[in-house]
């Protein structure tokens, strides 16, 4: 009875869907959102040097995807271990968790420090012959990967305050990290005489955005350290276990692998556009700021679809296909209503958003708003199909189906929109390749409704059955 009295008064199973739904994506949203300023602000001064130094940035994007890959994935494998330790009250294997996180963290961290050395030149020298794109890029590229050990310990620090319940913590670190990014990053860019403080260009942007990670970490660890007695620290805990080491990889290497697509996806996107010569620099620059800007639209979606993915889980546990469908439909209908606010300032004003990215050369700024209005008005035609993607797709990773998830991102960003891009690219004419994305949308879409009938028909729709 006493059991049956917890599910009942459970918040997943018994508050109002709306109140639940955006309760819970609120924090996750405004988290992304807060991440998705560090790469803003750095292009909107960076712009202020040339759009050489904004293709620069556009470059560098899938190393730093790479990186957010693979400490995220790291992060969440040891955090669902350790989540479900504590909530066995093994504290032992959950601190061994702790411990191995570390331990993977450590190798990562050693192999892009590694890449900042000696690979970020040969990286920038293999994409482009342009000189200031090389130089600035690899300066950034090596500055953000020698000192990657920042950002995995603030990822790191912040999952492991997640697993205990302790998310108030996370706003405060990534906060503080983002608006010291926003106070530094004019100081190192441009200089600052008074506090002796010389200019660096793009270089002063990595500066910048590792001081904020750094801090942010530290700040992390503190919190753990005072704040979190669930986990204990030791280097007892540090020692590889292979069993241990197998869970973590089994949950995070998923979230790798969806990282390292977006990757591959932008890597080839970028020598595509690249392949049009000095128009293909101005392209690979609203590229990358078009990934930045539309962050603002799809950070709070995705937001809503890991908040979606939890309820949806916890709903199938506890037999309930009336809410798994209720949360569903809601996500879904929120997420299109965000997507068409995203569709209409796009296509209403894009000489306005490109505009805070244009460079003091009128001949650049000119040519950026203008190729980067006609790309924004194009791609964002794709939105409304993706907040249906994105809402249903919550489905397959709730209900244990995560493969459907690959295929539909393999799909949207290698299978359909890198040969459209290319064959478009045919045409010589470098606004076609922009159509690729709408394309890879529909296709994308049609093979998501397909998977979500499969998995309705085979997971949700026996429950309602049941209860009759």
């Amino acid at each position: 009875m006493g059991k049956t009295s917890v599910l009942e008064d459970n918040k997943m199973r018994s508050r109002p869907m709306g109140r639940l739904l955006f309760g819970m994506a609120l924090p996750l949203a405004l988290s992304m959102l807060v991440q998705a300023l560090y790469n803003i602000v750095d292009s909107i001064y960076v712009a202020r040097i040339s759009t050489e130094a904004v293709t620069s940035l556009s470059l560098a994007f899938p190393i730093q995807n790479l990186q957010i890959g693979f400490s995220t994935g790291i992060a969440v494998g040891m955090n669902s271990l350790l989540s479900k330790s504590l909530g066995e009250g093994n504290r032992e294997k959950a601190n061994r968790a702790a411990g191995n996180g570390i331990f993977l963290m450590c190798i990562a961290v050693a192999l892009f420090m590694t890449f900042g050395i000696f690979g970020s030149r040969p990286f920038y020298a293999m994409q482009t012959d342009v000189a200031a794109v090389v130089d600035g890029g690899s300066a950034y590229t090596s500055i953000c990967c020698i000192w990657t050990l920042g950002i995995f310990v603030e990822v790191m620090g912040e999952r492991l305050l997640q697993a205990s319940g302790r998310t108030i913590y996370t706003l405060f670190t990534q906060g503080t990290g983002a608006i010291l990014n926003i106070l530094l990053d004019p100081l190192f860019i441009f200089g600052f005489e008074p506090l002796g403080i010389a200019p660096m260009g793009i270089a002063g942007a990595a500066v910048a955005t590792v001081i904020g990670q750094w801090v942010a970490a530290i700040m992390a660890i503190i919190f753990n350290l005072t704040r979190n007695p669930d986990v204990q620290f030791g280097l007892k805990y540090l020692r590889p276990d292979r069993e241990i080491i197998r869970l973590i990889l089994s949950v995070g290497i998923p979230s790798v692998l969806m990282m390292a697509i977006g990757s591959v996806m932008n890597f080839s996107m970028n020598q595509i556009l690249l392949g049009f010569g000095a128009l293909g620099l101005v392209g690979s620059a609203v590229f990358g700021l078009y990934f930045k800007l539309q962050s603002f639209v799809f950070m709070p979606v995705f937001g809503l679809n890991n908040a979606c993915i939890s309820i949806v889980a916890y709903n199938y546990g506890a037999r309930q296909p009336k809410r798994i469908t209720g949360a569903l439909k809601l996500t879904l209908l929120t997420a299109l209503v965000l997507m068409l606010i995203g569709m209409a300032a796009f296509l209403l004003i894009p000489e306005t958003l490109m505009g805070f990215f244009a460079s003091e050369n009128q001949a650049d700024a000119a040519a950026l708003v203008e190729m980067g209005s006609v790309a924004l008005r194009t791609i964002c035609l794709s939105f409304p199909m993706a907040a249906v993607g994105i809402a249903l797709s919550a489905s397959f990773q709730a209900l244990g189906v995560g493969i459907y998830s690959t295929i539909s991102s393999l799909c949207r960003q290698l299978l359909v929109l890198l040969p459209a891009a290319w064959l478009l690219s045919l045409t010589d004419q470098i606004n076609n390749v922009w159509l690729a994305f709408p394309i890879a949308e529909v296709f994308s879409l049609l093979v998501i409704l397909i998977l979500y009938r499969r998995i309705y028909k085979n997971k949700i729709k026996p429950l309602y059955e049941v209860q009759q």
